[in-house]
């Protein structure tokens, strides 16, 4: 199979697994929104929120650096992945297990305490989950990873189901989070027995050169969480439950929207670090100008189309009590935009093995935007919260983009953007004249066939990523 057809087959059995997953996912929060309230999926939101802090203090960079240095020839894929693998899981344990007791001498309800003690296990496994992944991108089999998702997600719908009709309360949530994720860490691990043996294994030597390649990601990666949840931990602290819940269930839809771009980046970037370690520099721009079109394709219309459908969408997800969210992610929408591209193009330095040059953007980034958050949630609560996330989303795909520039050959190309652009505003004005005669399904069905015919018309698709030498790569 050559190295176009591989990348089409996983992008396409992603796509599939997303669509079920994220359908799943938004039955999730609209059970959840319905069952806990504001107050309830606020406490949620929090719990969520503050072991994500410690879920990414543990990671430090080393999900990224699996797929780079797997990526690399004539490294050891097994000693790799067995000396990350056993790195992983002594940092997680350790920064994971500070969690509960720290948690304690924060000002949050009981129960929000409890929840962290218990969920901090879903983060543990989490945590070791990322490693496998990043092994099956570089092998492009992303077959198991979708399957895992599906499985672990319907898991969790069906605990949530059982909860609410049990009206167990939120705790049984939280023990229905950690047991989807103890069930996909266990299907990665099975499946990743098929391609090579996975142990513990200590070797000084690796260890050093993992951290001397992750200590720059873990860095920026910190300082991303800083700008990127920021926001929902000052909100928790300075607003109440209620709030955070509003804002929280937007949220969780953007969440489920960004996992996209970081699963097709995630994708990309064993074939990028091939072709630049290869010095294809031609491929390799020709894989990331391929790349951005898919990612402009997927984010414009998303952006257009919320701003006409983003109150009946909240409405219809999370029910009558969160129709305020429809004006929020009629503003977050816009830091999907700017993930999308940022998320490709900060995949596209670790590529160039430029990471460390990118620590002073995210630093930036990171203090403005906690200055920001500072600043405006008092005044405008979740409004503030939303304008400086889009901010820092902007700031961080423009850095990334910079340095991209900078250190490669790479001129973008945006014939593809402008063509995504006027369909998307055809799509627009479909939207407004079903809005109010259809259902909102039907118009959101309706107008992504109008916008995909359009694109078509004007040409828009051209995927096919050209052979080269790292096809051989992939398929060893």
């Amino acid at each position: 199979m050559t190295l176009s057809s591989k990348v089409a087959y996983n992008t396409i059995v992603q796509i599939i697994g997303k669509a079920v997953s994220t359908i799943l996912g938004l039955a999730v929060i609209a059970i959840m929104a319905r069952y806990l309230r504001e107050v309830g999926f606020g406490q949620y939101t929090t719990i969520i929120t503050f072991l994500s802090f410690f879920g990414i203090i543990a990671d430090f960079g080393l999900t990224l650096v699996t797929s780079q240095m797997i990526s690399r020839p004539n490294n050891n894929q097994t000693a790799l992945l067995n000396n990350l693998f056993s790195l992983r899981l002594i940092s997680a344990i350790f920064f994971l297990g500070l969690a509960p007791l720290i948690v304690l001498f924060f000002p949050y309800d009981p129960i929000i305490k409890l929840g962290v003690a218990i969920t901090v296990l879903s983060s543990l496994f989490v945590a070791l989950n990322q490693i496998l992944v990043g092994f099956f991108q570089k092998n492009l089999t992303m077959t198991v990873v979708a399957a895992a998702e599906v499985v672990s997600r319907a898991v969790l719908l069906g605990g949530i189901i059982i909860t609410a009709y049990l009206n167990l309360g939120l705790l049984s949530i939280m023990v229905a989070t950690v047991i989807s994720s103890l069930i996909s860490f266990v299907m990665h691990y099975w499946f990743s027995r098929r391609y090579v043996r996975i142990g513990w294994q200590v070797d000084l030597t690796v260890w050093r050169e993992i951290i001397k390649k992750s200590w720059p990601l873990g860095l920026t990666i910190f300082f991303n969480l800083i700008y990127l949840r920021a926001d929902i931990f000052i909100l928790s602290l300075l607003k109440s439950q209620a709030e955070v819940g509003l804002y929280g269930a937007t949220y969780r839809v953007i969440d489920v929207l960004t996992t996209l771009p970081f699963m097709f980046a995630g994708l990309i970037l064993p074939i990028l670090t091939a072709e630049w370690a290869n010095k294809n520099f031609l491929k390799f721009n020709q894989v990331l100008q391929k790349s951005f079109d898919a990612m402009i394709i997927l984010a414009i219309p998303l952006i257009v189309g919320a701003q006409l459908t983003a109150g009946p969408l909240m409405l219809l997800i999370a029910g009558e009590n969160f129709s305020q969210s429809g004006n929020i992610l009629k503003i977050l929408i816009l830091a999907i935009g700017f993930i999308f591209v940022g998320c490709l193009f900060a995949h596209a330095v670790i590529a160039l093995d430029k990471q460390k040059n990118i620590i002073g953007a995210y630093i930036f980034t990171a203090l403005t935007s906690l200055i920001g958050y500072l600043i405006f949630i008092p005044r405008f609560s979740y409004y503030g919260a939303a304008w400086v996330t889009v901010y820092s989303e902007l700031a961080i795909a423009l850095f990334s983009f910079y340095i991209l520039m900078k250190h490669s050959q790479f001129r973008l190309n945006l014939a593809i953007f402008l063509k995504s652009l006027a369909a998307s505003f055809i799509m627009a004005i479909s939207i407004y004249l079903f809005i109010d005669k259809l259902n909102l399904v039907l118009t959101i069905l309706t107008a992504a066939i109008i916008y995909l015919f359009c694109l078509y018309l004007f040409k828009g698709f051209n995927f096919v990523i050209p052979a080269s030498e790292s096809e051989s790569m992939v398929r060893r």
